[in-house]
Formats: C-alpha cells, sequence, structure tokens
C-alpha cells in the first residue's frame, strides 16, 4: 500500500466534501439535532396519568384517599365520573387512562375494621404503560394504608414495628431516568446511520460520474481506494460524535464518568465497522440511490431492533439473539453505557471491543473481494 496514493485519494475526497456546503451541513449538524429531537420524543417514563374517580362514597375518608392518589407527580385528576354509564365512554374516548371505582360503603367498612377493596380500571392497550400505572397506584395505596394504620395504632398508644425495612439505592442512575439509558444508544445509532450512509454515498458517486473507471485503470489499489475514501468521513464522524457528547451533556445531563481517551478509541473503533458496513454497500451498490436505501436498511433498522437499543437482547429468542450481532451498534452500545454510565474501565467490555474488530476485518474483506470481482469482470 503506497502511503502517497493513499494521501492523494483522502484529499480529493476532502476537496469534494467541502464543495459540497449543504452536505457537509448536514453531515456537520444533522447528527446533534437527531439526538436534541430523539432525546426528547423518545422516553420511556410515565409522568400526568389522566385520571377520573367515580366516588360513590363521598366521605371525608374517600376524599382523602383520592388527595393523596392525585398529590403525587405521576396522576393527573381529569374528571369525576357521576353514574356507571360514563366509566366506559371515558375509557372509549380516552378522557382518562384510568378510573378508580370507590365504593359506597367504605367509611363504614373501615371504621368498622373490616376490609374493603377499591377497584381500579386502567386501559391496558399499552401493556407496558398498563403495568407502571398500576405500580404506582399500589404504591400510593400502600402511603396511604401505611399512613392509615401509624394513625390507628398511635391512638392506643403503640408503635408500629417493621422487623425488616428495604433501603433500596440506584446505582449509575439514581433518578431512574430513562433519558439517560437512551442517550448511549442514541448516539451509537445516529453515528452508525450518518457513518455508513456518507461513506457508501460517496463511493458510488465516482461510478455514476464514470470516474471509476480513471481509478480502475490507475495503479491505485483497491484496499487504498477504501481507506482514501473512508479517512475524510471517518473524522468528520468523530467530530460529530464530540458534538453529540457536548448536546448530551448540555441538554439532558448525560456525562461521561469514564475515561475519555478510552472513549475516544472506542468510537473510533465503532465508526471504523460502521465506515466499513459503507464500504460493502458501496462495492455492491452501482447508483446512489440504490447505495442509499441498502445502507438505510442495513443500518437503521439493525440498530433500533437488534443492539439492544430499547428491546433488552436477553428476552428475545435464542435464534434472534444470533442475528444481533449483524450490526456494530450492540457492541457500541454496550461500551458507550459501560464508559459513560458506569465509569468503567476496559476489563468490563474488553470482549466488545474484539467483537467490532472482527466485525470491521470481516466487512473490509467481503468488499475488497467484491471490489476485486468486479474489476476482474470489467477488465474481461
Amino acid at each position: 500500500m503506497n502511503l502517497r496514493r493513499l494521501k492523494a485519494i483522502a484529499k480529493k475526497e476532502f476537496k469534494h466534501l467541502f464543495r459540497d456546503i449543504r452536505m457537509l451541513s448536514i453531515l456537520l449538524f444533522f447528527p446533534a439535532f437527531l439526538l436534541m429531537i430523539f432525546g426528547y420524543a423518545i422516553n420511556f417514563d410515565v409522568q400526568n396519568v389522566k385520571l377520573a374517580v367515580y366516588d360513590r362514597d363521598k366521605s371525608s375518608l374517600s376524599r382523602e384517599f383520592i388527595n393523596t392518589i392525585t398529590s403525587t407527580p405521576y396522576f393527573e385528576l381529569a374528571g369525576i365520573i357521576e353514574n356507571e354509564n360514563e366509566i366506559k365512554q371515558t375509557l372509549d374516548k380516552k378522557s382518562a387512562q384510568c378510573i378508580i371505582v370507590i365504593p359506597q360503603n367504605l367509611s363504614s367498612e373501615y371504621y368498622a375494621k373490616r376490609k374493603v377493596s377499591i377497584q381500579f380500571l386502567i386501559d391496558g392497550v399499552d401493556g407496558n404503560t398498563a403495568v407502571i400505572v398500576q405500580n404506582y397506584l399500589n404504591a400510593a395505596l400502600s402511603e396511604f394504608n401505611s399512613k392509615k394504620m401509624d394513625l390507628t395504632l398511635s391512638s392506643f398508644g403503640i408503635n408500629q414495628y417493621t422487623p425488616i425495612k428495604i433501603e433500596p439505592r440506584f446505582w449509575y442512575n439514581p433518578e431512574l431516568k430513562t433519558t439517560k439509558f437512551l442517550i448511549p444508544g442514541l448516539i451509537a445509532m445516529i453515528l452508525v446511520i450518518t457513518a455508513v450512509i456518507s461513506v457508501s454515498l460517496s463511493l458510488v458517486r465516482e461510478k455514476e460520474r464514470g470516474t471509476i473507471e480513471q481509478i480502475n485503470v490507475s495503479p491505485i489499489q483497491s484496499l487504498e481506494l477504501l481507506l482514501g475514501k473512508t479517512a475524510p468521513y471517518l473524522l468528520l464522524a468523530l467530530l460529530n460524535a464530540a458534538m453529540i457528547l457536548v448536546v448530551g451533556y448540555l441538554l439532558f445531563d448525560v456525562e461521561v464518568k469514564g475515561s475519555m481517551l478510552l472513549l475516544f478509541a472506542s468510537t473510533l473503533l465503532f465508526l471504523f465497522a460502521c465506515t466499513s458496513i459503507g464500504i460493502l454497500v458501496s462495492s455492491i451498490a452501482d447508483t446512489m440511490q440504490v447505495a442509499f436505501s441498502i445502507s438505510t436498511f442495513a443500518s437503521l433498522l439493525p440498530s433500533v431492533i437488534l443492539s439492544g437499543f430499547i428491546f433488552p437482547i436477553e428476552s428475545m429468542p435464542n435464534i434472534i439473539q444470533v442475528f444481533t450481532n449483524i450490526t456494530p451498534t450492540k457492541f457500541f452500545i454496550v461500551i458507550l453505557r459501560a464508559i459513560i454510565l458506569r465509569g468503567v474501565g476496559l476489563e468490563a467490555f474488553w470482549l466488545q471491543i474484539i467483537y467490532l474488530i472482527v466485525f470491521a476485518v470481516i466487512m473490509l474483506a467481503l468488499s475488497n473481494v467484491v471490489l476485486i470481482k468486479k474489476e476482474k469482470t470489467t477488465h474481461v
């Protein structure tokens, strides 16, 4: 491999890149813009749940119970139901996600020291949200019962005794914000999309303009062409990664707790793996339209569905878990969460580094084989 030829190809690609100001602006600022949009839009935290109440008891006890539920930041009182016919209408129109039905004998049964049931009607179309709402309601009900138990026991001069008390502590994400969990995955997803698409379009552009024939008859080797065309976009993607980290810190308070040097090295390796996908796509496609479609399909879908970005890989069937290895995003997300959120070192994710290296080598080898075969076909 000749370094002079490699430098000439990279210099030529830099000139093409800086001449197209619109494309350069998109590659520079669009990833940070995507992070900002996705960071606010994708959020699994359930808050301000619309709550309706059908209070048949209409007592001070029922009002106290309602105030206990609605005083939390998770629920918002959407209305009061006056009769049973309004219950189905309220859920059908999605005027409320949950309806509390308080029985007519709540206060009388309570003061008679007998058990009484309060019904929660929850919209179960979104199963995940329904389970979270149920947990919120159970927690609020437990708090109400505990408060009433303390008052009852204290009236008899008895202090409630709890033999074992649970004190949970959440590490790495004490506020349990899903945004902090999703941001590393968003970073990986955005980088893989921009890197794969930009590199594939760059190489296919030579085919559409007819300049690839001039390159084929020149002394330039296939590997020199691939690395020279990739280098500018690799540097641009590194700049994108830095900008995304800054946006993530300023908007979502996601700071890097681990080594910046380790983060830089692993990001560089990940981008190298991503550009190898773009190279493979460009060696297969002959037009920019086909290259864009294939690269979008090869980068976007696997990085969203099969990378563990949203859906846990451990919960997938075994055969699907095998298919998750087709995207480098799976390995990079593990690295990002380890460095950014947990602040751990190489010993925690060295295996992911090896996977990324193997992935990049396989993609580049396949690309080189495809290009060599195409060159032979062209010469024949």
